[in-house]
């Protein structure tokens, strides 16, 4: 099916009816680029919208802010939003410098039932990122209905591209935390697994990527948590 572009940021192939209310706050949020912005850090923050995943996505909401707390003073974070739910839908916002912009937009979005489209998420990163270079992809998740090798060949190409993953599981299936795992080791990018019983957890990894998204390995090592300790022990050990 052909890429249907509203006027309010990128978008991939999608069936169904898009919500015209969620277009038309995308078109709202997004952000003119900075003068420096080439010098931005940019992060794609790309998330399971299906029914399952409603209280993660929740707590994200509410954490999402501490990415920006995260980077140096005198640099800045440039943070796209990706989500895939119901019947194919599968959207990104536009670039954003401001974490109230990007609550709001994400506050706008109710999970819908639906399968895993892992796939789209690769491919649009690796779009974006040969249009402009992206420092790092979160991509927070609980299921794969998708064949893994078709995806682990995605993610090994990202991994060719420089373009790290950084996959958090919701959950214990252990296919999806082997799947997650090699998508990392492909990509020279890192996994872990959060409980949103703890929601520092999830809190501490979202600040350590970002860390390493705005400044790398040297910014990343200036993160006290054990989280960006075990994720940069992974980077590292690519």
């Amino acid at each position: 099916m052909a890429a249907r572009k509203p006027t309010g940021g990128n978008t991939l192939p999608q069936q169904g009816k898009v919500r015209n209310d969620i277009a038309a706050f995308v078109r709202k949020v997004g952000r003119l680029a900075r003068p420096n912005a080439a010098e931005d850090g940019r992060l794609l923050f790309a998330m399971d919208a299906t029914m399952s995943r409603q209280p993660s996505w929740d707590l994200a909401v509410s954490l999402q802010a501490e990415m920006f707390e995260a980077i140096p003073r005198d640099a800045a974070l440039q943070v796209q939003l990706l989500y895939f739910r119901g019947l194919g839908e599968c959207r990104a916002s536009k670039w954003v410098l401001d974490a109230k912009a990007l609550a709001r937009l994400m506050s706008g979005i109710a999970c819908q039932g639906g399968n895993t489209q892992i796939g789209k998420v690769f491919a649009h990163a690796r779009d974006e990122h040969k249009r402009r270079r992206i420092n790092a992809v979160v991509f927070v998740g609980d299921a794969i209905e998708e064949n893994v090798d078709a995806l682990a060949a995605r993610a090994g190409e990202l991994g060719l591209m420089g373009l790290p993953l950084f996959l958090f599981q919701e959950g214990h299936d252990t296919r999806v935390e082997a799947a997650f795992r090699e998508f990392a080791r492909l990509s020279k990018g890192a996994y872990a697994r959060f409980d949103t019983s703890a929601p520092r957890q999830l809190a501490e990894l979202l600040r350590a990527v970002a860390a390493y998204a705005s400044g790398g390995r040297p910014q990343l090592k200036l993160q006290a948590s054990d989280a960006a300790k075990a994720l940069l022990t992974q980077i590292e050990g690519r």
